[in-house]
């Protein structure tokens, strides 16, 4: 996975955060589909110090469940 430099403004002033917990629960489910029974999916975040940019990153164990998400078509 290729992060820099920033897609917004080209800067390679890039930071990423721990992994964090996708949410569900009484919350917003960001990656629904590719947690498990109990448990959420994780992410990271990439954030452009120059411009406040943010992406967010999904863990590879979530992209190999993708394909057969019921929460998830493809584009």
């Amino acid at each position: 996975m290729r992060v820099s430099p920033c897609p917004n403004c080209g800067a390679t002033t890039l930071y990423r955060s721990k992994e964090m917990s996708a949410g569900g629960g009484q919350g917003l489910n960001l990656l629904p589909g590719l947690g498990g029974v109990f448990t959420a999916e994780k992410f990271h975040i990439v954030l452009c110090k120059t411009c406040g940019s943010m992406r967010f990153f999904a863990r590879h164990d979530a992209l190999e469940k993708l394909s057969d998400a019921a929460a998830w078509k493809r584009v």
